[in-house]
């Protein structure tokens, strides 16, 4: 029997975009002899609709796709996720599903039974697991058909869960030969090495091969890095499906099955952090652009490491053609960011321009001093000149229609240290997932082989220039130490004390803590952020604004 993965990008709620793409692998797998292919978990309407799931119409056109599927299928079984109506009166409408379709005919839905309710995941919102488990009989062979999570729960150790569907799939009359499983299951630079993880896990506890087949492409603020991948009986990866890139593959499973005793190796790609986090924010900026239906991004470019990285991804992803950098210098601004700046767009090769925002700055302040009521130069002047580049971002995105990139890192909205209204504004956040200490490890990957950043932008202070001499440690603890204080919070959700105890200075952990804490309001209104760690900002991190936890 051999089996086919299609690790596809698909498009939330474009049906008929959507069928065109599994018709076309299904072609393509019929041509390689492939005798079932399986696609990822929700493939026909895209992951995670969320509340499209509750517009009935959304679900009847999951089954028009269904619909158009079946014809495909008399030479060839297809697995794809849907969702399912649940024909009982009690429990949610509907079901996660996987549906086995051959000779034109359902023949069997498989519903999830395991529904993550945490971080990113919320499908008991929508869905009612399922508590009946039963194997596929297919060309001779037994087969234990899963979707995603139902692999996660190795052993039913999990609270959360009352059940694990292989420990009763495992336990059939006559024994399954094979685990089949469709997945989404969004990335972050640990989760390639848990997938594998887990899987062995399963292959060891039951003694069978797996083929898991997952998501690739980005949904907004989630990114799918693919890595489908076959384990043997043995625990051994027989094959890795690429990262971020549509793939289909074709295995024979009786020689997955023999490779237990010619394979102890193995087989799989580098996973290193930053290389996999600079693919993926690419990806992420790519796919938003292009589900949007935009082609063309806008940012400041202010001569600082962020804004430097942002342009270079931005380049990679859309192409230098369509990255638009604009140097918006102040009184402030220091002579050296503005040739940084330049020189960063040039070897870039990028769209620039220079506006001055100084005589926009005199002209808004001079209106507002008879109200400043004789008050000295504080925040609020340094707040509207970084509010003035937010407003003629905004307006070059409406006069010419492109997509503002927000450059905030995460050290920086964590606490609070930008501007609403001003350099937290945009459509898309690119590093407000990316920490600090972390962004000058990607700058140090891509000019690995030749400086496409300039150097003077590297080793110079980070600094907002929004006063004269300012720099970005007068108001905050030293980014390595800031850092692993942020980490140790939102990561690992450690307690003040529980950081004081590895040895941090106690009144910076709490005067950290309460930055973060406080500037909660600000990371409400914040552009989508692009995921690449275990716990980003966005909906993967609920807390209250007005909590007093901590303060």
């Amino acid at each position: 029997m051999k089996i086919a993965l299609a690790q596809i990008n698909v498009h939330i709620g474009n049906f008929e975009a959507n069928f065109n793409k599994i018709a076309n692998f299904i072609d393509d797998a019929k041509k390689q002899q492939a005798d079932i292919i399986l696609f990822p978990e929700l493939s026909v309407c895209g992951y995670p609709p969320r509340d499209f799931l509750d517009f009935d119409d959304f679900v009847d056109k999951c089954y028009e796709v269904i619909e158009k599927i079946k014809p495909l299928t008399q030479e060839i079984a297809v697995v794809v996720g849907s969702p399912s109506r649940n024909p009982k009166i009690e429990g949610k409408d509907l079901y996660n599903s996987a549906f086995f379709i051959f000779e034109g005919e359902i023949k069997h839905i498989v519903n999830k039974a395991l529904l993550p309710t945490y971080d990113i995941f919320d499908e008991y919102r929508y869905f009612e697991p399922a508590t009946e488990f039963q194997n596929i009989t297919f060309k001779g062979r037994k087969i234990a058909l899963t979707v995603c999570e139902d692999l996660w729960n190795v052993g039913n150790d999990n609270p959360m869960y009352k059940a694990c569907p292989m420990d009763v799939l495992i336990k059939d009359k006559v024994q399954p030969e094979v685990m089949l499983n469709i997945s989404a299951s969004p990335f972050d630079y640990n989760h390639a090495e848990g997938r594998i993880t887990t899987l062995k896990a399963n292959t060891a506890k039951y003694k069978i091969p797996v083929f898991y087949v997952n998501h690739c492409g980005a949904q907004t603020d989630l990114i799918f890095d693919g890595g489908s991948i076959v384990v043997n009986a043995n625990s051994v990866v027989f094959d890795e499906m690429k990262y971020f890139e549509e793939q289909l593959a074709v295995y024979d499973l009786d020689e997955v099955i023999a490779s237990n005793q010619t394979q102890n190796i193995d087989k799989v790609q580098p996973k290193e952090k930053i290389d996999l986090i600079y693919r993926a924010l690419v990806t992420g900026i790519r796919n938003y652009f292009e589900k949007l239906g935009f082609k063309k991004a806008i940012l400041g470019l202010s001569g600082g490491v962020d804004s430097a990285l942002t342009a270079v991804l931005a380049a990679e992803a859309l192409g230098s053609e369509n990255v638009w950098g604009l140097l918006m210098p102040s009184q402030y601004s220091t002579g050296h960011s503005v040739t940084d700046a330049l020189e960063l767009a040039q070897n870039l090769g990028i769209k620039h321009d220079t506006i001055a925002i100084k005589n926009m700055y005199d002209s808004v302040v001079g209106e507002l001093t008879p109200l400043f009521d004789g008050k000295s130069f504080d925040v609020t002047e340094e707040n509207i000149q970084a509010r003035l580049r937010g407003l003629t971002l905004m307006a070059m995105c409406n006069k010419h229609g492109y997509i503002l990139l927000n450059t905030t890192n995460k050290s920086e909205a964590a606490v609070g240290y930008g501007t609403l209204y001003g350099d937290l504004c945009g459509g898309l956040a690119v590093l407000a997932d990316v920490y600090k200490t972390e962004v000058y490890e990607l700058v140090a990957y891509i000019n690995r082989e030749k400086e496409i950043i300039p150097q003077h932008i590297i080793t110079k202070a980070p600094s907002a220039e929004l006063r004269p001499g300012q720099k970005d440690q007068d108001t905050l603890p030293p980014y390595d130490v800031l850092d692993k204080i942020l980490f140790q919070y939102i990561e690992l959700s450690q307690s003040p004390q529980d950081i004081l105890n590895l040895g941090f200075d106690e009144h910076t952990v709490r005067r950290t803590l309460k930055m973060v804490n406080s500037n909660e309001w600000k990371r409400f209104q914040f552009p989508p952020v692009l995921r690449v760690s275990p716990k980003a900002f966005g909906v993967g991190r609920r807390m209250p604004i007005e909590g007093k936890y901590l303060s």
